[in-house]
């Protein structure tokens, strides 16, 4: 079984809708159509599945949903299916409890797959970019960009365990205006270290990082350059600093085991005349016009709030132009079936336009997906850690790694689903204890490998032999756990929501301890210990897979 959840659900509903053709065509039931649904039950101890077609049907067959349900029942076969016992529950609910031989099946196809437990073809290959960070190289990766990395990346192996043939892209934005900036403020600091007095940009970057690259580049060129024009120091300076901040960002983020399939230059939509080609597809269908010496587009004719500026009145092609010509690549030029952006909420105002005008040039601007996340809270010793990026005085990701264990960043990170504010407890991401939800989970994984070198050493392995003794309450919860992986890796890709992995692995930790806790897994019955060392590993074999989606560590000794 590739996915346990899914497999049973089909079975079931297969034979339901036998029963309900059956039952029509023998008169039980009136003609009439209606479709047969199955689906989880919320409450375990009334069943497995549930399905509520006889309270759809009640009013077309003109019969109590109870009566409906006996007819349905009275026509199932449930023999070489996933159900074991079927029963008419309140009104009309038909509840469906599973085979023994589904609950021996979850485990044997865990074992089977081994480290490909949790994966599917439900993306049937489709090929999707997730471009996510994209920081502004100008200067050090700060602790904003933290939570986008982790989510990006862990995003990008939840599409890739779905089936989904995946592509991570870092945009660098080394054109426009932020690096004329960037160099005008370069070109102060070095000046200062002349004359002290020497004017620094009134809208410049602040941050200690400039002062440093000002510095290093003072120390290589002396005052070679203070003689050269402000345009010519400027040039120099980015020309210095840039490589040196983007090897700076691949350093920080391979530190943060985020490595891409490729890092996009934005001079190179310039270069190449992709910017000026976008420029002339919205001038060709009539959606652009000119004002204030400034080329303008018409972007309330596709969403956009208000139109805008595409090329200023100096000549120079806009950040929003170079979007449009950067997606324009993504999509027309690389085949991209998916763009999937994760982005701060703080831009929420160009998710219309920008997907706008993909419809604009010919595209789909529904292929374009916006995942946007709110900022993260740091906390320590209860109060609020304070940052700011425009004075210089921030954390960068660099420093925060230094604090906690990347496995605690990139675990904490994804936490909570994209769109969630939370605080993340710098103090409780070292604590070794179960309240620290990563340690927890890696404290399971740990826990199951030391017993079953235990078991090893006292001759006892891991055996399928008895697995439908696996019957108790703590045991059918873990087995059931386990069994939802496949459909979460689903639903965490489908949803854009990584963090339902994370919950996972807590969970299924979760329900690991409770078995751990009520029963003596290397009992005096060898049949039944063995069984319960293959549920153990079985478990390890889950917690391990969704802990590598994540980019965590699945370490055999604590």
């Amino acid at each position: 079984m590739n996915n346990p959840n899914a497999e049973a659900i089909l079975s079931a509903q297969k034979v339901l809708e036998t029963a309900f053709a059956a039952a029509k065509a023998d008169g039980s039931l009136p003609e009439c159509a209606a479709a047969i649904t199955v689906e989880p039950i919320k409450d375990t101890q009334f069943g497995d599945l549930v399905c509520n077609a006889a309270m759809a049907l009640a009013r077309p067959c003109r019969m109590a949903p109870r009566k409906v349900a006996e007819a349905i029942l009275a026509h199932a076969d449930f023999s070489g299916s996933c159900v074991g016992a079927a029963e008419i529950a309140g009104p009309g609910f038909i509840n469906l409890r599973l085979s023994d031989g589904w609950w021996t099946g979850v485990l044997t196809s865990i074992a089977e797959a081994g480290d490909r437990y949790g994966r599917t073809d439900h993306g049937q290959g489709k090929k999707v970019m997730v471009e996510f960070v994209s920081a502004n190289p100008t200067g050090p990766m700060h602790i904003g960009n933290a939570r986008g990395g982790a989510l990006g990346d862990t995003l990008a192996s939840c599409l890739d365990m779905a089936g989904y043939n995946v592509w991570r892209e870092f945009y660098i934005n080394d054109a426009g205006n932020q690096i004329h900036k960037f160099g005008l403020s370069l070109e102060a600091r070095y000046m200062q270290q002349f004359d002290a007095e020497y004017p620094f940009p009134e809208d410049g970057y602040h941050g200690a990082d400039i002062t440093e690259r000002a510095q290093q580049f003072a120390a290589l060129h002396g005052d070679a350059y203070v003689r050269s024009s402000v345009e010519e120091r400027a040039q120099a300076l980015v020309d210095f600093a840039l490589p040196l901040n983007i090897e700076g960002l691949k350093r920080d983020l391979a530190a943060y085991r985020i490595e891409y399939d490729e890092w996009f230059p934005e001079s190179v939509l310039h270069a190449d005349g992709t910017v000026r080609k976008v420029i002339d597809i919205l001038a060709d269908k009539g959606l652009t016009y000119e004002q204030d010496g400034a080329l303008w587009y018409r972007a309330t004719l596709h969403g956009g709030e208000k139109d805008e500026v595409l090329v200023r009145k100096n000549g120079t092609p806009t950040y929003f132009a170079a979007d449009i010509a950067y997606h324009y690549n993504k999509f027309a030029v690389r085949g991209f079936d998916t763009v999937i952006n994760v982005w701060g909420a703080d831009h929420h105002g160009h998710v219309a336009r920008l997907k706008g005008a993909m419809d604009a040039i010919g595209l789909d601007g529904s292929k374009l997906e916006i995942v946007l996340m709110q900022l993260v809270r740091l906390m320590r010793n209860g109060e609020s850690v304070r940052v700011s990026k425009r004075t210089g005085k921030s954390i960068t990701l660099a420093t925060l790694l230094d604090d906690i264990p990347v496995d605690a960043a990139r675990f904490f990170f994804n936490l909570r689903e994209p769109g969630s504010q939370f605080e993340f407890d710098l103090d409780l991401a070292v604590e070794q204890s179960s309240q620290n939800p990563v340690y927890y989970v890696q404290y399971a994984h740990a826990r199951i490998c030391s017993l079953l070198k235990k078991a090893a050493e006292q001759g006892v392995e891991a055996k399928a032999g008895a697995l439908d003794r696996l019957n108790s309450p703590e045991e059918r919860e873990l087995i059931r756990l386990l069994a939802s992986l496949p459909n979460l890796v689903i639903e965490a890709a489908d949803t854009r929501d990584p963090a339902i992995l994370t919950r996972f692995s807590t969970n299924a930790a979760a329900a690991f301890h409770k078995f751990y806790n009520a029963h003596y897994v290397l009992d005096d019955d060898r049949a039944l210990a063995e069984a319960r060392l293959f549920l153990c590993k079985c478990t390890a074999t889950a917690l391990r897979n969704v802990l590598e989606a994540l980019k965590i560590s699945a370490p055999e000794s604590m």
